[in-house]
């Protein structure tokens, strides 16, 4: 068996809007400038107590959690309105049902989302039946720590060589090189083509369906 391990924001899902809304909220909030978007996007993925230490450039204090607190509040405020709502990226809903329809292939998911968070995400698309473990900020270290990998691969039963990342972060790429899996880098998320390189990244896709031709690559290149 292998296993498939898919990052949600950015590779999965565009959440862009709703997510850069509720930073710039949460900073005016707390009086602080505004992150550039790049600067921003370019955290997508850690926790997010990490995030935005990251984005302040200081350690994880009692104002910061309060920030990722008021974060997760405006969250679920902004998950109401329309012009924010996130979309699955063209291509993803073919490929999750395709590679969930194959018999040797196990589907996860390893997000710096929180589980309220996936779980809507899943819920909303119908993909409650498709990954077999998930593993989220509220349950493992920040990426690019390896336990949320690790964590789904046991669970799946699955060996790191028949195991891939996808992920469109350098966050992604070092968590799978750290845990001993495939880096498969998308280059339509948040990050660069060249961060996803410098990161360890094993090979690079443009479009969610060449996502099965580059696992098949993959791992037959690792076994």
């Amino acid at each position: 068996m292998r296993l498939i391990i898919f990052d949600a924001d950015g590779t999965m899902i565009n959440s862009r809007a709703i997510i850069l809304e509720g930073l710039r909220r949460v900073f005016m909030e707390f009086k602080y400038p505004i992150p550039p978007v790049d600067t921003a996007l370019a955290t997508i993925g850690l926790s997010l107590d990490l995030l935005f230490a990251n984005l302040l450039g200081r350690p994880v204090d009692d104002e910061i959690e309060a920030m990722s607190a008021s974060y997760k509040k405006r969250s679920s405020e902004l998950q109401k309105m329309p012009e924010l709502h996130s979309q699955l990226y063209d291509g993803i809903d073919r490929i999750m049902h395709f590679l969930s329809a194959q018999p040797d292939t196990l589907l996860a998911v390893a997000t710096g989302k929180s589980r309220r968070g996936l779980n809507s995400m899943i819920d909303a698309y119908g993909y409650r039946d498709k990954f077999i473990a998930s593993r989220t900020a509220d349950d493992c270290p920040s990426k690019p720590h390896p336990a949320m990998i690790l964590e789904c691969c046991e669970i799946a039963g699955c060996e790191m060589s028949n195991t891939v990342m996808v992920g469109d972060s350098s966050y992604d790429m070092q968590m799978a090189v750290q845990a001993g899996t495939k880096a498969l880098g998308v280059s339509w998320g948040y990050q660069p083509v060249h961060a996803l390189e410098q990161s360890g990244a094993h090979a690079i896709i443009d479009h969610p369906l060449d996502i099965p031709g580059a696992i098949d690559k993959l791992l037959k290149v690792a076994s």
